[in-house]
């Protein structure tokens, strides 16, 4: 999985339209690893974000001394999460790990500079079946337990039987799918589960040569209140096209309804996370 999205690095969209949505943006899927703290420190993040429109930014880390580090600095409305890595080898076994479900408590005990932590993720379930692990399972019934909302990285299966874990908890669905997930396995999910929204980096299919699809105009039409967008800054290369990645968004947010595309750049998420009105973008 890791190569596959290196490869995708090569296609990332660099230049801003010539015209799109102009307003506020959340970053739902911001990562402030340790590999990309030495090249973009804290203030080098902020002026990014400041000249991409970003005005808030869903914050999490491999280890989360990176979140707590990031979101010390002010500029920006921080909806810091704990993540369930200290390092790559946690990706492969977190879902049967104590250890795991222990470091969530004292981190949620601790909370971050930004206040208490706001959700748990991005978590990776290469294998579904092990969404059924004790570790999964009791932080999926922790997060609804506490209001906390999870960024997970999964496939429709896991996204079941994580939310039959825990029903009516708040998911994050990175990517909305692995791989490209059917659109119509996505309006299967969404009908079923009432917290489960949908967060749009890498995700294929959403444009082609710059426009909207026409399924994708409907899915977005139809569950405005459903998705958000988000940068994932997964490896250190990923920062230097930040800007062109909110630029590539406002191209297609343009497309859409002034409301919709106000709800998916930033609505939706100022909702969940009771985020103070952003002011008018730069």
């Amino acid at each position: 999985m890791l190569k596959r999205r290196a490869l995708l690095l090569a296609g990332l969209p660099l230049a801003a339209r010539a015209s799109g949505y102009d307003g506020p943006l959340f970053d739902a899927h911001l990562h402030y690893n340790d590999d990309a703290q030495l090249p973009h420190p804290p203030a080098d993040v902020l002026a990014r974000m400041a000249r991409a429109g970003v005005r808030g930014a869903l914050v999490n880390s491999r280890p989360n001394d990176g979140t707590l580090r990031l979101v010390a600095e002010h500029g920006a409305q921080w909806v810091p999460f704990v993540r369930l890595y200290r390092n790559r080898a946690d990706y492969n076994g977190w879902f049967a790990d104590d250890s795991i479900r222990r470091m969530v408590l004292d981190l949620l005990a601790q909370g971050s500079p930004a206040g208490p932590f706001r959700g748990l993720g991005e978590f990776h379930l290469y294998d579904s079946a092990n969404a059924d692990g004790p570790t999964a399972v009791a932080l999926m019934k922790l997060a609804r337990e506490r209001g906390l909302t999870v960024l997970a990285h999964v496939d429709g299966v896991a996204v079941d039987k994580l939310l039959g874990h825990a029903p009516g908890a708040s998911l994050l669905w990175a990517h909305t799918g692995i791989g490209g997930e059917a659109v119509a396995r996505v309006r299967e999910l969404f009908a079923r589960h009432a917290g489960l929204r949908g967060e749009l980096s890498y995700r294929p299919g959403v444009t082609a040569d710059g426009r909207l699809t026409a399924e994708w105009r409907a899915l977005l039409t139809d569950h405005a209140r459903r998705f958000l967008i988000g940068s994932d800054t997964w490896v250190t290369q990923r920062w230097q096209h930040y800007e062109g990645l909110f630029a590539d968004y406002r191209g297609w947010l343009g497309q859409m309804p002034g409301e919709v595309a106000q709800r998916i750049a930033w609505g939706n998420a100022a909702e969940l996370f009771q985020l103070q009105p952003a002011g008018p973008s730069a």
